[in-house]
C-alpha cells in the first residue's frame, strides 16, 4: 500500500501545471463606445467595468475548462482598478495598479506562463473599427513596428512572444481581431463588437461571453500553434498630434526625429522597445 501511494505522488508531482495570463482591457468589451464608460468614477463606468468584469470571468472559465490550474489576471486599463475581483476563483491572481516597469498592460508576465490571453482589446490609433481607437494614449495619430502600422495588441504579443508565451485568444473589436489574425495566424478570436463614425454595433452581452469561454477553450488546445516568432529588431515609429511631443521624444537616447511630427526608435529586442516607449509616448 505505501508503495502505490508513493508511485500515486510521485505521478502527482510530476503533473505540468498550466499557467495562464490574462490582459484586460476595457474599449473593446461589447457595448463600450464612449470615452465617458472608460474612466473610473463617472456614472456610466459601471455598467461598462462590469461587463469588463464578465468578459474576464469567461476567459477563466474557458481557461480552467482547458485545465488551466494557476491564472494571472492584468486590469490593463487606465486607473487599472476597473474590475470587482470578488466575481473570480480562488485559482485567480488579479494585478491591480500600474508596476510602472516596460511591460505595461503584460505586467507580470514571464516565461513560466503557458500561454497568453487578451480581453477587451481594441483596434489602433489611425484605424478604422472602434471609435475608440488608440494607442497606449490619444495623443499620437499613429505607432508603428517595423513598418506595420500597431495596436496596444502587437506590442502585449510581442511581450509574451520573448518570454516564449504563446497568444492564443484575443476579443475585442472586429477590426483588432483581423488584425490580430495578420500577426498570429492560427489565434482564437472573438469580435464582439463592430465600430462605424462614432457608433459600435455590439453583441448580446450573454452571446459575447459564451464565445469568449469557447475561443479561450479552444485556444488553450493549440497553444503550439499560437507562438509568434520575434524579429532581429524592434524599429518604432510614433507620428504625434503635436510637433512638441515628438521634439520631446526625440531627446530619448537613440531616437531620432524624423520630421516635425515623428520620432524613431531602434531597439535590440522587445524590452528595449517597451522601455523607450514608456518614456516618449
Amino acid at each position: 500500500m505505501c508503495i502505490i501511494y508513493l508511485i500515486f505522488l510521485l505521478l502527482e508531482w510530476g503533473q505540468k501545471i498550466m499557467k495562464v495570463y490574462i490582459s484586460v482591457d476595457i474599449e473593446g468589451v461589447t457595448g463600450v463606445t464612449n470615452w465617458n464608460e472608460t474612466e473610473l468614477g463617472n456614472d456610466e463606468h459601471e455598467a461598462a467595468a462590469r461587463q469588463m468584469t464578465l468578459e474576464a470571468l469567461a476567459a477563466c472559465q474557458g481557461a480552467i475548462e482547458a485545465g488551466a490550474d494557476e491564472i494571472y489576471i492584468k486590469d490593463a486599463h487606465d486607473s487599472a482598478r476597473n474590475m470587482d475581483i470578488s466575481q473570480f476563483p480562488e485559482c485567480v491572481t488579479f494585478i491591480r495598479g500600474w508596476t510602472n516597469t516596460p511591460e505595461s498592460m503584460m505586467a507580470g508576465i514571464d516565461e513560466t506562463f503557458d500561454a497568453a490571453i487578451f480581453i477587451g482589446y481594441h483596434t489602433g490609433a489611425g484605424f478604422a473599427g472602434n471609435p475608440l481607437a488608440h494607442t497606449m494614449n490619444t495623443d499620437n495619430v499613429y505607432v508603428k513596428i517595423n513598418g506595420r502600422q500597431a495596436a496596444e495588441f502587437d506590442m502585449n504579443a510581442y511581450v509574451a512572444a520573448y518570454y516564449d508565451v504563446p497568444v492564443v485568444f484575443i476579443s475585442g473589436d472586429g477590426e483588432v481581431c483581423r488584425h490580430a489574425r495578420e500577426l498570429v495566424p492560427e489565434i482564437e478570436t472573438a469580435g464582439v463588437k463592430e465600430g462605424l463614425g462614432n457608433a459600435t454595433f455590439n453583441m448580446a452581452p450573454e452571446k459575447a461571453l459564451r464565445l469568449i469561454r469557447q475561443g479561450v477553450k479552444a485556444g488553450l488546445e493549440k497553444i503550439d500553434s499560437c507562438r509568434l516568432q520575434s524579429p532581429e529588431s524592434f524599429e518604432m515609429e510614433i507620428c504625434f498630434k503635436e510637433c512638441v511631443r515628438a521634439l520631446r521624444g526625440s531627446f530619448y537616447p537613440g531616437a531620432e526625429q524624423i520630421d516635425p511630427r515623428t520620432v524613431k526608435f531602434t531597439g535590440r529586442d522587445i524590452q528595449e522597445m517597451m522601455t523607450a516607449r514608456m518614456f516618449i509616448l
